[in-house]
């Protein structure tokens, strides 16, 4: 049985994967047969006794640039080497920023391949030839792709049916549109340096837990879009709500 999600990854360090791949729900998700994710390095696609794949840029400036034909050649090929051809996607710091919607609408798709930048970044012409839809994970620097490459594949598995332990837990998570950012969360033991738990988790009405969870949740949601925006927010101490 094929599994509902393929990804390819072209990167130039296949190897920073291996730790990633190899641990926690990533791990089990591949075992199961759930997800599969397949490493290819573009140099091999690279031609010349050194299989070059990067070089000075025209006009000038610092670092080196990644050369339209290796990579474009990578890209054609890994293509085709499964059905369907997959969703193209390069990560680069110009593109659409990741957020929880276009993660789930990525992991809709049976089959993503990831392109991971390294350097000063690629040739323009990669772009105007693969015409790759162009992702970003935030605005800060990068030694280069593999990273925004590992969030992505981290974030879309998550919400491959049987992937998780508890079907509901993807569904009840911060950024879910439904619920906005999670609660507080508490365990063992009920009080640390001074720190207890609010008592209304402790009483066993079930109605008054799940009316402050969500509070918890509104408050943080509400939080966070403040700082965001520059606004002014009241946060009420959690004793306060029951």
């Amino acid at each position: 049985m094929a599994p509902a999600l393929r990804v390819d990854v072209l990167t130039l360090f296949p190897g920073l994967f291996d730790g990633f791949l190899g641990e926690s729900i990533l791990s089990r998700a591949i075992a199961k047969g759930l997800v599969d994710v397949k490493l290819w390095n573009f140099r091999d696609w690279a031609e010349g006794k050194h299989h070059q794949v990067d070089d000075r840029p025209y006009g000038g400036g610092p670092g080196m640039v990644l050369m339209a034909p290796p990579l474009v050649a990578a890209a054609e090929a890994v293509a085709l080497m499964a059905e369907p051809v997959g969703r193209l996607i390069a990560m680069t710091p110009q593109g659409t920023r990741l957020n929880q919607s276009k993660v789930r609408e990525l992991a809709g798709e049976p089959r993503l391949i990831l392109v991971c930048g390294r350097y000063e970044g690629f040739d323009e012409r990669i772009l105007e030839t693969l015409c790759p839809e162009q992702i970003s994970i935030g605005d800060y620097v990068l030694s280069g792709g593999e990273v925004a490459a590992m969030v992505v594949i981290d974030a879309v598995m998550r919400l491959i049916p049987g992937v998780l332990g508890d079907a509901e837990s993807a569904i009840d998570e911060s950024f879910s549109p439904e619920v906005g950012l999670e609660y507080p969360h508490y365990t063992r033991p009920r009080e640390f340096r001074g720190l207890p738990v609010p008592e209304v988790l402790l009483n066993g009405d079930h109605a008054a837990i799940e009316r402050w969870r969500r509070e918890q949740s509104r408050m943080r949601t509400e939080a966070a879009h403040a700082h965001a925006t520059g606004a002014t927010i009241t946060v009420v101490p959690p004793e306060r709500i029951g």
